[in-house]
């Protein structure tokens, strides 16, 4: 069955203590926890009250930064990026989703040369606390800050460099649910893929990103959705949507939103 979970980013107005409670009180059983709301909270009290309200963690967002694009060195973001591995442990997340870091002026083989280094160290740690990673690649229109990795096919061959069982794909629909031939790729990716996240938009990402809410874009949602299940995926959808259109938005109305059109899209998914 598929899994809803509503991401942190969504919600962006809210803090921490109010996404858990308001999510939970809509009936959603699962957060992607964004880290820097609950650094704000604070990590130990946040994992007392992600237990006691029930909440399942689809992913936590995030660790990488591996190229310096952000301003720290190597070794830094490595630390962060354990540190991160172990939060995600510590709240028994179902992964943690990394970005590489955009380019930052290297060359393209000395910037593969960095994250593949790093993403071996955070594997090693992964698997010995048993932590899945999530690698995101994001639409080139608007991943210059993020990752370099603008193509699934880029970070494929990256998790296939680090060769670990712990390192998987972050799948967003907003970034690739476009692509030519993406529902029948998908049929084939499902077994690789640790989260889906789950936005829809108008059209293809320029710069910042832009999101709709879901079934009011142009991306088939269902045929995505329908094609991960028939291939045995069982993991969260992560509802994740940022832009204008929800800068002012009443966020009770679209968490309600949210879980009628993805209860619709499943429903749609499984005929």
């Amino acid at each position: 069955m598929a899994r809803l979970s509503m991401n942190e980013m969504t919600t962006f107005r809210w803090p921490f203590e109010q996404d858990v409670a308001e999510y939970a009180a809509a009936g959603i059983k699962a957060i992607g926890v964004w880290r820097q709301k609950l650094s704000d909270f604070g990590e130990e009290k946040g994992i007392e009250l992600l237990a006691e309200s029930g909440l399942n963690v689809s992913n936590l967002l995030w660790a990488g930064g591996f190229t310096g694009s952000d301003g720290g060195s190597l070794r830094e973001s490595i630390d962060d990026g354990l540190e991160a591995v172990r939060l995600a442990h510590d709240m028994n997340a179902s992964c943690l989703v990394v970005y590489s870091g955009g380019r930052a002026g290297h060359t393209h083989n000395h910037v593969r040369r960095l994250v593949k280094e790093a993403m071996t160290e955070l594997a090693a740690l992964a698997a010995e606390v048993d932590v899945t990673l999530a690698l995101e690649p994001m639409h080139l229109g608007c991943a210059a800050e993020w990752t370099f990795l603008t193509s699934l096919d880029a970070a494929l061959e990256m998790i296939d460099c680090v060769g670990s069982p712990n390192v998987k794909l972050a799948f967003d629909t907003y970034h690739f649910g476009q692509d030519d031939g993406i529902v029948e790729r998908l049929k084939g990716l499902a077994p690789r893929i640790a989260v889906v996240h789950l936005g829809d938009c108008k059209c293809p990402p320029e710069h910042e990103q832009n999101r709709t809410r879901l079934g009011e874009g142009t991306i088939p949602l269902r045929e995505i959705i329908a094609a991960l299940s028939s291939a045995g995926y069982d993991g969260y959808y992560d509802v994740e949507l940022l832009g204008e259109e929800f800068e002012m938005a009443d966020y009770r109305k679209l968490l309600e939103h949210s879980k009628q059109a993805f209860g619709q899209l499943t429903r749609c998914a499984a005929v």
